[in-house]
């Protein structure tokens, strides 16, 4: 099902954002490319794409299709490199990576620069999906690892603790909470706040500590992903609580970071398809990441206990 050529066409439709990009990437005329995206609507049996001025956008329908199709032909660019890589001899030295995407940089960066200086023909795909519970990680077939906070939990995966921070406290530089060595739970009263979406561990233990403390908290706004939140309060909208790795890896200059209390802890893991075994490859560069995300997350904690030993 689903000529190989008919899903590269929409492949480099989606990248290109027109037939005629996609013609410049295929190689191919528009007329062909057009071609190939209608056989392929016209076998699906329903709408691909809608026709606004003569131009194709995709539909929802189309959306949902491509995200899968994206995945099918990761795996196929996989076989192919495989197959080269056999026929010259090479060792299969590519990593296919599975993570959120605030944290892909923060938390992987070290160990795939560490790993490039080891092995000088490593290569790694980095794959990141806003939300990752077992179903979503299952779904992407064609991983070798992920790192995500837990929990997760399914009998196709193999998990294994990381390292664990503490949710902090995140704000402008100039808010008036900015002051405090550490913000506790009571402090937040009066105060507006940024807040993540209601399934974060992060707002499931803020509300649960403001019912504890008899705080209701003045969630004013609130962004699905963590980067926003913390680029928010540091824009000066609000004080939110953040994943430490998240909020290091924002691009706010403005934004400071303070302990929280009670404590949220955010316990990170690896996770492993159990379907398929570890490549020594994998396991070297499990043990780099286990590594820098320890050694990153003892370096947040000595520094929010530097601040509050000199407060």
């Amino acid at each position: 099902m689903h000529n190989l050529r008919s899903l590269e066409a929409l492949r480099a439709f989606v990248e290109g954002g027109s037939v005629s990009q996609a013609a410049a990437r295929l190689g191919r005329t528009q007329p062909q490319v057009g071609r190939l995206l209608a056989a392929l609507e016209q076998e699906l049996g329903f709408a691909l794409f809608s026709r606004e001025n003569r131009r194709l956008a995709l539909t929802a329908e189309g959306l949902r299709f491509w995200q899968q199709a994206e995945r099918v032909l990761a795996g196929h660019d996989g076989l192919a490199r495989l197959a080269s890589g056999i026929r010259q001899g090479k060792k299969d030295n590519h990593l296919r990576l599975l993570t959120a995407p605030q944290v892909a940089s923060f938390v992987l960066g070290q160990a795939l620069r560490a790993m490039a200086a080891r092995v000088p023909d490593f290569t790694a795909t980095v794959d990141t999906r806003i939300r990752l519970d077992a179903e979503t990680v299952l779904e992407q077939e064609h991983f070798d690892m992920g790192v995500t906070v837990l929990p997760l939990a399914h009998a196709g995966l193999k998990v294994e603790p990381l390292c664990a921070v503490e949710a902090v406290a995140v704000m402008r530089r100039d808010h008036p909470l900015a002051a405090r060595p550490v913000v506790n739970v009571a402090d937040l009263a009066g105060h507006d706040m940024v807040v993540t979406h209601p399934r974060s561990l992060l707002r499931q233990g803020l509300e649960r500590h403001c019912r504890e403390a008899g705080v209701t908290p003045r969630a004013r706004f609130e962004a699905s992903n963590g980067v926003v939140v913390c680029q928010m309060a540091a824009l000066g909208l609000g004080v939110a609580l953040a994943d430490p790795f998240v909020a290091r890896s924002s691009p706010a200059p403005q934004m400071v970071l303070r302990a929280f209390a009670p404590a949220i802890p955010l316990p990170y893991g690896l996770f492993f398809p159990a379907w398929q075994p570890r490549s020594a490859l994998v396991e070297e560069f499990a043990a780099l990441v286990a590594h820098s995300a320890r050694q990153e997350a003892e370096t947040l904690l000595r520094g929010l206990r530097r601040r509050q030993a000199g407060a």
